[in-house]
């Protein structure tokens, strides 16, 4: 059932290893990185809510959720195999457009996945095993141009008529066979439970744990969506004119026209409100924002701030690690191929011992809480981020992205593990979607700000931008504190 996510994240780990490298050759600059990002967050802002919309009201010969991780491996390995072949930035920028996207259609839906077949005390586990094969899948792949050259003795630099290094480019088009691959054994190997069943499955898990889930008293009504719409336009309105007087980098436009465009979203579902249009689905995602449970709440910051810190890791590593510890910016040279083939490395060994790490989780989780887990676990990643810096030797960064990888096993599963339990069957995939928001939020804001924040803050050294990706994961983890998981085993098993 969750074998298919070892193809999604190789997808992803070759993509998060290697694209700042891609871009870096392919012209862009160091502060600019950030904003190449962008269409990574703002595609799963956008398709995740609609894909979680769609499958929960889908129901077809391939089942309710396997069309769509069907779909998305199709689009994703395609663009996998075009992505270093990229002529120019541009072309590289839209291709990872697409490439997320794509990874994004077929991601969504396994999360919906696991809370529809599994009862609630087997959750926990199944999560832990998409973050094994999530660190397995990603593990190889973050190692991959690294194999190639030691193993295979394929060339780290680039070749004449490429820009891009063979054992990149060869290293993609392996990732979107894999990726595809492993998509398509889940689809052959696994069926669903029909609408029918899955009704039947929850209404007795309900009935035997004596539980309902409260109806939301939020009313989804025209005046309210116009309120709100207003609020966020004129907050976008008053952002874009402070950043046009501090005369702030065009970046950071992104988050003024993000909530101008999440206001003008709400005023048009008022409108389809007004109108008795209430199954359509912007109406249906907006107004299951609003009423979302307090337990997806309190989530919802504690993934902001968790995000915030994988998002600045993902970009600022290989320019953090190249220029803070090999001492170079030049691109071209074996040097700096050789710091960022090394990063891959350093990623495959936090997303190894995420793999290793999974299984433990919901043992210690079964005599702690979930809560406490991941909150310990966040913290031993965000101390592993800011420790980076105190480090010379490039061997010895695996000691901090072992805690990285504690963390990042966390992260994969907890949050889903807790979130499952609070939400109704019947919206599982749109809630999942939804969740999305708070994943996705967090890397515009990276995107938009930390660009302007290392050319201006940090005078242009990345490893200052991993050091606030630190401190944000121990916020975090401070945050999980106050989440109230109303489904713990653990507060089950003592009758509280």
């Amino acid at each position: 059932m969750s074998f298919g996510f070892f193809g999604i994240q190789f997808g992803f780990a070759l993509q998060n290893a290697n694209v700042s490298r891609i871009f870096e050759t392919l012209g862009a600059s160091i502060d600019n990185i950030p904003v190449l990002w962008i269409a990574a967050p703002v595609t799963g802002l956008i398709i995740q809510p609609i894909i979680g919309h769609m499958s929960d009201n889908t129901w077809n010969r391939l089942g309710r959720r396997r069309p769509y991780f069907l779909t998305g491996a199709l689009l994703a390995s395609a663009a996998l195999v075009f992505m270093p072949h990229s002529p120019v930035l541009w072309v590289a920028a839209g291709t990872l457009w697409i490439m997320d996207a794509s990874i994004n259609i077929s991601m969504e839906p396994f999360r919906a996945f696991v809370g529809d077949m599994l009862p609630s005390e087997q959750r926990t586990s199944g999560f832990a095993m998409q973050s094994f094969f999530i660190g397995t899948g990603a593990v190889i792949a973050s190692a991959l141009p690294y194999i190639l050259t030691n193993w295979f003795n394929v060339p780290t630099t680039p070749q004449p008529g490429h820009q891009i290094p063979p054992n990149v480019r060869w290293s993609f088009i392996i990732g979107g066979v894999v990726f595809f691959s492993a998509v398509l054994w889940t689809v052959i190997s696994t069926k669903e439970y029909s609408p029918d069943e899955l009704k039947e499955f929850n209404h007795a898990a309900e009935t035997d744990a004596g539980t309902s889930f409260p109806k939301n008293k939020v009313q989804d009504t025209p005046p309210r969506f116009y309120r709100s719409g207003l609020i966020w336009i004129l907050s976008g309105l008053l952002l874009t004119w402070l950043i046009h007087y501090l005369s702030m980098k065009t970046e950071v436009y992104i988050l003024s026209f993000g909530l101008l465009v999440f206001g003008l979203l709400q005023l048009i579902t008022g409108l389809f409100t007004f109108a008795l249009k209430k199954e359509n689905g912007l109406v249906t995602v907006l107004t299951d924002l609003a009423r979302m449970p307090a337990t997806m709440k309190q989530l919802a910051i504690v993934q902001f701030f968790s995000w915030f810190a994988l998002f600045a890791m993902w970009i600022y590593t290989t320019a953090g690690v190249t220029s803070h510890i090999y001492g170079t910016n030049d691109t071209a040279s074996e040097l700096f191929n050789k710091g960022a083939n090394w990063v891959g490395v350093l990623f495959g060994f936090y997303n190894g011992f995420a793999a290793v790490v999974a299984f433990l989780l919901p043992l210690f989780a079964r005599q702690v809480g979930r809560k406490w887990t991941h909150a310990v676990s966040l913290i031993v990643g965000g101390l592993g981020l800011v420790s980076i810096y105190f480090f010379r030797n490039p061997t010895l960064l695996i000691i901090p992205m072992l805690g990285v990888g504690l963390a990042w096993a966390s992260i994969l599963s907890m949050p889903y593990a807790i979130l499952t339990g609070s939400l109704p069957a019947e919206k599982m995939g749109t809630y999942m979607g939804i969740f999305n928001f708070f994943i996705v939020i967090p890397q515009i804001l990276a995107a938009s700000i930390l660009g302007f924040m290392v050319k201006s803050l940090f005078n242009n050294q990345a490893i200052f931008a991993l050091m606030l990706g630190g401190f944000s994961m121990i916020l975090a983890a401070i945050l999980v504190v106050f989440v109230n998981d109303v489904d713990d085993p653990l507060r089950k098993k003592k009758g509280r």
